[in-house]
């Protein structure tokens, strides 16, 4: 008996055979009809959008470069998926990053990139196709709508051609307006090449609108930090979203209030600002701690407030003014004495002109400012030694503090951690700039997520130089990815902090690793990079640490990607107030 054929390959075949007679411009003008995927790509490029990523074989990828969108096709699914994340995070979803995928198989790879996006509130399109109609639903083919249910904003499936305008309508309203989030239109992979009538194609103007805050809210908030001994402000991803860090600024120095930032936050408020309490995650700075842990009034603004192993617990019952756009956040882990249910930067303005009367004194602010800053030196004292230490292996301390430095020397620049380790040790060591300048992630944190981000990064900010730091593990996830950026000319600077091991997992893998070796990992990555076409450098001795930053920086200025490997202790090192939420 001849085998069954691959029904997913064989329809694929044909799909790629037939996206060949998607027409051109020229010939659209001389027939009134489209091709649905001719149709979606020009709504999406109306939207803005530039850049499709996606993996592996789909219609849109051959149609989305007729029209002028750039195809980056990258190795697998869910580093494409962290692409589009990336790139939205600095758009703020205007536009929006978008991944196309196979069905079947590509939806079922992408999971993780999309749980990822959807637990930090990342608001990107993914376009899987789906399987036709009469196979929708059955055994034991993928079912897009069950599986993504709970990881997408919303979800949608094309029920024919003649509904392209109406469902388009209804994905780009979603993924434009309230929290942000990940918005999935599946395609049956029999409709990207029917006709739809052109003027039923037309592209649409979906417009983003924002509720404002109640004004009784906004005095009440006022009447709670005009009272306020202690307060501090916690800066949430709603701030970066809300395009609300000049406001937030103002609103902090008008009145002398520190300001923390949650992690998706981060960035959101400028690090060497002596009103900057840095960062409180799964570690943080001991400014944010003990300022936290004192405060007597706290406004949260664009956080959800909801207690996770990468924020901090609230302690001591502060009194709450939290600031969200979704009603969902209020009220979810904490009581809240003043809910504000709105636009992050409309109540920040709307709060300065309740308080414009009650701006600091010039002794609050030197009290504040001067309180701040001897918590921070006391905590510095004790992180000094390894921050600037020349031991062999390297200090991943050690090289943190070096590319801190580094990124404070260049313009422009975007910098992003990777799960575990990497994002413990540089949060709080780590000094923002502007709004976009470090990606703040790991609400889902699967290893190797960095590396997606930071090329979506690059390609919505390429006057920028981008740097994502990981670790041997994370390399081993999705190293290959490597070769994406080198072959769409993406020039990055991915770091791996190489240690031969793992270290994170010392007190659960003892008995493993002393009879089977199981924390031990190998591997030449700065040889496996130039393998694949980029610059491959090695860094053993922490004195060649900033001269191998800037040769990698060149690098990338002749357009290459750099991978820089630096060989870091085996120890598992410490945390800076590490408190995993329980």
């Amino acid at each position: 008996m001849s085998p069954e054929p691959d029904c997913c390959s064989t329809a694929m075949t044909m799909i790629s055979m037939n996206c060949l007679a998607v027409p051109t411009g020229s010939d659209r003008r001389e027939d009134p009809t489209m091709r649905l995927a001719t149709a979606l790509m020009e709504q999406l490029k109306a939207e803005g959008v530039e850049i499709l990523s996606c993996y592996p074989t789909t219609p849109f990828i051959d149609t989305a470069a007729r029209i002028g969108i750039r195809p980056i096709v990258c190795r697998q699914e869910r580093v494409g998926v962290g692409i589009a994340d990336g790139y939205s995070r600095l758009t703020l979803g205007n536009p929006p990053g978008v991944f196309a995928m196979q069905y079947g198989p590509g939806a079922e790879n992408a999971f993780s990139g999309i749980s990822s996006a959807y637990a930090d509130s990342v608001p990107i399109l993914l376009l899987p196709l789906g399987y036709p109609a009469d196979r929708s639903g059955v055994t034991p083919y993928f079912r897009s709508a069950e599986t993504f249910e709970h990881v997408t904003k919303a979800f949608y499936r094309l029920q024919s051609a003649d509904l392209l305008r109406d469902t388009m309508r209804r994905v780009l309203g979603r993924l434009r307006n309230g929290q942000p989030g990940p918005v999935m239109l599946e395609v049956p992979h029999d409709l990207p090449l029917v006709t739809v009538p052109e003027a039923e194609a037309a592209p649409q103007s979906v417009r983003r609108t924002v509720p404002g805050p109640d004004p009784a809210a906004i005095e009440e908030a006022a009447r709670l930090l005009r009272a306020a001994e202690r307060p501090v402000i916690l800066a949430g991803q709603g701030v970066l979203y809300g395009q609300a860090s000049a406001e937030l600024l103002s609103l902090a120095e008008h009145l002398a209030i520190p300001v923390v930032t949650t992690l998706a936050g981060k960035s959101s408020f400028p690090e060497r600002h002596p009103l900057a309490l840095g960062t409180a995650a799964s570690s943080s700075t001991a400014t944010a701690v003990h300022f936290l842990d004192h405060a007597d009034v706290v406004l949260a603004l664009g956080t959800s407030l909801k207690k996770h192993l990468m924020t901090r617990t609230l302690s001591g019952s502060p009194t709450l003014i939290q600031v969200t756009v979704n009603p969902g956040d209020l009220y979810a882990d904490y009581e809240i004495a003043c809910p504000v249910l709105g636009d992050v930067r409309q109540a920040i303005v709307a709060l300065q002109q309740a308080l414009d009367g009650d701006s600091a004194s010039e002794a609050r602010t030197d009290a504040v400012t001067s309180g701040i800053a001897e918590v921070r030196s006391a905590w510095m004292r004790e992180w000094e030694p390894v921050l600037t230490s020349d031991s062999t292996p390297i200090s991943p301390y050690r090289f943190i503090r070096e590319v801190d430095d580094f990124c404070a020397g260049v313009p422009r620049s975007v910098l992003t951690h990777d799960s575990g380790s990497t994002r413990d040790m540089m949060v709080p060591f780590v000094h923002t700039r502007e709004p976009g300048g470090y990606l703040g992630w790991g609400k889902s944190h699967a290893l190797g997520s960095g590396l997606g981000l930071i090329m979506g990064a690059k390609l919505a900010r390429p006057d920028a130089v981008c740097v994502n730091v990981m670790g041997d593990a994370a390399f081993g996830m999705v190293g290959l990815d490597f070769e994406t950026a080198v072959r769409n000319e993406i020039p990055i600077i991915t770091v791996v902090l190489n240690n031969f091991i793992m270290a994170g997992e010392e007190e659960v893998m003892r008995v493993s690793h002393k009879r089977y070796g199981a924390r031990t990992t190998g591997g030449d990555y700065a040889d496996m990079a130039r393998a694949m076409g980029g610059v491959g450098i090695r860094v053993d001795r922490p004195s060649d640490i900033r001269g191998a930053l800037q040769e990698a920086h060149t690098a990338t200025l002749d357009g290459r990607a750099v991978l820089l490997e630096v060989i870091t202790s085996p120890e598992d090192p410490p945390f800076s107030h590490r408190a995993l939420f329980e």
